[in-house]
């Protein structure tokens, strides 16, 4: 329910990090950003939401919060996150599969099948398309990384991905943050990223199982 609360309200818990630590919020969004894309038993951690978030108090805090140091942050957050979520897999992959954790595994094998079904459709694209699909997004990277993707083409969609994921939202908090029908239903626009986020799993998984119909 805590992260629940954190993530509905992630522009409260911001506002008051860039009040309280100033200088260090850009850590702070650093860490999360990179945990959330790094780390493949993370991917519950907010992201679209706080990227929106954090450009719109750019906005509104442009003394705390440079835009263009933020970018820069959130860039390099991203692109290490999944660069070291696909050394993981890489390194580790076919290992953690097989750990469980209270009975459970490790990663959540329907998680893993659903990030393969992903690469089967759109292939290495999915590096870029994954980036605004939550849990797929932090898993793509990982399992690149078993299946051994190439790393030159890894990498160069990954940055890709990275670029139109951190600038595009966050830019989009930059600029339509300040309208203050936003700020007065931020919990609203937290919904309505997600269920755009969301929307591709949905229209993928609504194609397939109409199109297998028909084909029957």
């Amino acid at each position: 329910m805590e992260l629940i609360e954190f993530i509905l309200h992630i522009d409260k818990y911001l506002e008051m990090f860039i009040q309280n630590y100033g200088i260090w919020v850009y850590a702070i969004l650093f860490l999360i950003i990179f945990v959330e894309t790094g780390v493949v038993i993370m991917p519950f951690l907010p992201g679209d939401s706080l990227l929106f978030a954090a450009g719109m108090f750019a906005a509104q805090y442009p003394d705390n919060l440079n835009i263009f140091i933020l970018l820069i942050i959130l860039l390099v957050a991203a692109i290490l996150g999944d660069s070291t979520n696909y050394t993981i897999g890489r390194e580790f992959g076919e290992k953690a599969l097989k750990v469980k954790i209270f009975g459970r595994n490790f990663v959540k094998e329907e998680h893993i099948n659903k990030t393969h079904d992903f690469y089967k459709k759109y292939g290495s694209k999915t590096i870029v398309i994954a980036r605004f699909v939550p849990i797929v997004r932090t898993l793509a990277p990982f399992v690149a990384g078993i299946g051994r993707m190439n790393y030159g083409t890894f990498i160069s969609f990954n940055i890709i991905g990275a670029v139109l994921w951190v600038i595009g939202i966050t830019l989009a908090g930059y600029f339509l943050g300040n309208v203050q029908l936003i700020k007065d239903n931020f919990e609203k626009v937290v919904f309505g990223i997600i269920f755009l986020s969301v929307l591709p799993m949905v229209f993928a998984f609504v194609k397939e199982k109409y199109g297998s119909k028909k084909s029957n």
